[in-house]
């Protein structure tokens, strides 16, 4: 039987390098399964991050989950439902595309430093995304209710009946992501 793997799916404006990403990966290795765990360099352009996504899941062997943060548990929703795959959302951005229609403009990758335009042609492909209905077993959410960019609610209503952490206070970085790194992993089939 082959190994689950895990990937992990940044948010807007992020990358690989991000301290979730970079945590969940030091535990993996440090425990000894740092080969299963893959963080795609998430294109701006909604389609090229899902394309970049499903690459590596053509190529993964073995049951795959997601980890999404923010656009990422956006991107993680409709690929867990068009592959059915498990699926953890951190701090998921529900409304992707109302959110990121306030952000249209030229933004800055928080890690690499490369510019790019946000369009409303992104948006547009941010809409085509929209996962109607979800499969609540699938999921395991994660939010805190100090998120200062998304109302954590929205995703507790969205994803209700699946498994869910509500944590008081934090942020959107979701500041107790390294507590609840086993339960990730053991979520993940690990």
């Amino acid at each position: 039987m082959a190994a689950p793997s895990l990937i992990y799916l940044h948010g807007f404006c992020s990358s690989p390098a991000s301290w979730k990403a970079r945590r969940l990966a030091d535990y993996l290795t440090a425990i000894g399964l740092g080969d299963r765990f893959a963080c795609p360099t998430l294109s701006p352009v909604p389609m090229e991050a899902i394309a970049s996504a499903e690459a590596l899941l053509a190529r993964a062997d073995g049951e795959v989950t997601l980890v999404g943060s923010s656009l990422g548990g956006y991107y993680a929703s409709w690929l867990a439902e068009k592959h059915g795959l498990r699926a953890v959302l951190v701090n998921p951005a529900v409304q992707a595309p109302g959110l990121l229609s306030g952000l249209l403009g030229r933004h800055v990758n928080f890690h690499g430093g490369e510019a790019f335009d946000f369009t409303p042609a992104h948006v547009e492909q941010l809409r085509a995304l929209a996962t109607p209905e979800i499969t609540p077993e699938r999921y395991f959410l994660l939010v805190e209710t100090g998120d200062e960019v998304l109302d954590y609610r929205q995703a507790v209503a969205r994803y209700a009946g699946c498994r869910q952490i509500v944590l008081e206070g934090g942020d959107h970085s979701f500041t107790r992501f390294p507590d609840l790194i086993p339960q990730i992993v053991e979520f993940c089939g690990l």
